[in-house]
């Protein structure tokens, strides 16, 4: 093995890493004293800490600056966007707002960002690979088939991009500019990754991962959703891709100059021996196990696999028959990059962040101990300052809710992420992905919390008060058995003036399908996006229910162990005895008949 084979696969990043996690207090401290240096004369922070005192001053700044949540820093953020000086919030100059997958009075939440924040997020990604190595060896011998895309991207008033974490990566210097790294060969082009429409997209980098196929050693995607919504392409569409294959000629509907351009070199001869191949395996009955016939030198997907993305675990698992691991490197936001994992081979169940004590400066409001989740707090809540717990004094088993200050102007921003310390690596704390606090239910980068749900259903509700009929109860299940996976709302009715189930009348499907649009329009705008414009979730349905369902599904929690006294009927099922029941009772089912309205802000 040569000197640069092996400074790469192990030398300076695992150092890196050691390093920082064995002075982790220093580091954090060391941060937060920068951060504060470098934003000292903010209005946002003069607002808090007196100018006559010391601005580095970390108790000073735990003593008087507030924990807070989005609504707290958005009217500065929005100031900015429309014009105003950066040094509202920060000493650096603000070169684009970053689009996060929370919404704010139903439209995406910015982030500020700044030319460092690029760097910072580089230095993550370049700690994945050495990682990797250390595990399995040799993924220099091959090519990583990774399906990357961008989304629509915005302005602010004042011109600043609008744009989400990943589109931004992908089209920045610090992606585009990079030198070739046997580690990191992608077979798809860059300019099919940055291309606009992620149809032509789609096509173009699953037609170059089919044409490298012995040269593929990992597959992937950023989350799981995604790496599922390609095979389903693949599955619709690999007559055309084999065609292209056959003729050496690219499908007449990819009209991207970008796209056509790049994979000219890619497709430069035809080759009707591999479009037989796959067209063999294509063509089987059973796509269990595809992904090994497809790419037979493949040795691991990687995705984010935790939180809400974990209900994909078992499809990823059917079309690899189990033979591949599922590998989540990295732990990320819009707002900050935090971790990575160190036992990548894990099972997915067993997916613990190591979290990087350079990256910004992270607190922990305390949840629970002892491996139970005692408490919240709502967003509107206010979070006494001493309650805090800094990143090295976090406890084993206890539940906390992340709160960070970044260099780009967030101070004591609660993520809303709830993490549990499973474990410490040197001084760094491990900790494991619980959930997004108050999400209900989620089926891609959208997540509908409790009350925008309840908010959708009452005004689809009172599309049923002409026809004498009233919403008795309802619930919801994120529905991923076909891709795009697809929200569930279970409801039962119940209709006025009947006495007996025998007269029992069933609405018109009209009135039922615009109930499911008017649910998806008061949604909130990334789930309109998802719909409308990503086509990464499928269009909702309302099953409706017998009279007395939500009685039997409240008896059924019980039989379990629940109280009646405190019992309230969950807003989302996936336990699968009551989704049982729920699927037994149903009568009729009915889906939007459109896309709900979404169009970039």
């Amino acid at each position: 093995m040569d000197g640069k084979k092996l400074e790469y696969k192990g030398g300076e990043a695992l150092k890196e890493i050691e390093r920082l996690t064995m002075k982790a207090a220093e580091v954090q401290e060391s941060v937060l004293k920068q951060i504060l240096s470098q934003n000292r004369e903010t209005e946002y922070l003069n607002k808090y800490m007196k100018r006559e005192i010391n601005k580095t001053d970390i108790a000073e700044f735990k003593r008087c600056v507030p924990i807070i949540t989005y609504q707290e820093i958005f009217p500065y953020i929005q100031r900015i966007a429309n014009g105003e000086d950066f040094s509202l919030i920060t000493g650096h100059s603000i070169t684009e707002m970053l689009c996060s997958s929370g919404t704010s009075a139903g439209e995406p939440k910015m982030m500020p960002s700044i030319a460092e924040d690029l760097e910072r997020r580089t230095f993550v990604y370049n700690l994945i690979m050495p990682i990797m190595n250390q595990y399995i060896p040799n993924l220099d011998e091959g090519k990583a088939m990774y399906l990357y895309f961008v989304k629509a991207e915005m302005s602010t008033p004042c011109g600043l991009p609008a744009r989400s974490v990943l589109t931004s990566y992908y089209k920045s210097k610090q992606f585009k500019c990079r030198t070739h790294d046997p580690w990191n060969d992608y077979t798809s082009p860059d300019q099919t990754i940055i291309c606009n429409d992620n149809n032509q997209s789609m096509h173009c980098q699953l037609l170059a991962g089919l044409l490298n196929r012995h040269q593929v050693l990992r597959l992937g995607a950023v989350f799981a959703s995604a790496f599922l919504k390609a095979i389903s392409f693949l599955e619709r569409n690999w007559r055309n891709l084999c065609d292209d294959i056959c003729t050496g000629q690219l499908s007449s509907f990819i009209t991207d100059p970008g796209c056509r351009s790049c994979m000219s070199s890619v497709l430069s001869s035809p080759n009707p021996t591999l479009a037989d191949k796959i067209t063999k395996i294509c063509s089987q009955k059973s796509w269990k196990g595809i992904l090994c016939q497809i790419w037979p030198r493949a040795k691991y997907i990687e995705a984010v696999v935790t939180g809400s993305m974990a209900q994909y675990v078992p499809a990823l698992k059917y079309y690899s028959d189990g033979k591949l691991p599922l590998v989540c490197t990295m732990y990320a936001s819009s707002e900050c990059y935090f971790a990575v994992n160190l036992k990548p081979l894990c099972d997915p169940a067993d997916v613990a962040f190591t979290l990087l004590p350079n990256m910004g400066y992270f607190e922990f409001i305390p949840l629970g101990h002892n491996g139970t989740l005692l408490m919240d707090f709502d967003e509107g809540e206010k979070v006494p300052n001493d309650m805090l717990v800094d990143l090295v004094n976090v406890k084993l088993g206890c539940f906390y809710e992340l709160v960070i200050t970044t260099f780009a102007g967030l101070y004591r921003y609660r993520i809303g992420d709830v993490l549990q310390v499973v474990g410490f690596h040197n001084k760094a704390p491990q900790f494991r992905f619980i959930c997004r606090r108050n999400v209900v239910i989620s089926i891609d980068t959208e997540k509908t919390n409790e009350e925008d749900l309840h908010r959708s259903v009452s005004v689809a509700k009172k599309l049923l008060e002409p026809y004498d009929a009233l919403l008795v109860e309802y619930t919801s299940y994120p529905d991923t058995s076909s891709l795009p996976g697809h929200y569930v709302l279970y409801w039962e009715i119940l209709y006025c003036g009947t006495n007996t189930e025998s007269e029992t009348p069933l609405l018109d499907k009209n009135v039922l399908e615009e109930c499911c649009i008017a649910v998806e329009e008061q949604l909130d705008y990334v789930y309109r996006g998802c719909r409308s414009n990503d086509k990464t979730v499928g269009a909702l349905e309302i099953r409706v229910v017998e009279p007395g369902t939500f009685e039997a599904l409240m008896d059924l929690f019980i039989s379990q162990g629940a109280s009646i006294n405190q019992y309230k009927t969950p807003r989302c099922v996936t336990c699968k005895k009551a989704l049982k029941l729920l699927k037994s009772k149903v009568t009729a089912s009915f889906f939007s008949p459109r896309d709900p309205k979404w169009s970039p802000l």
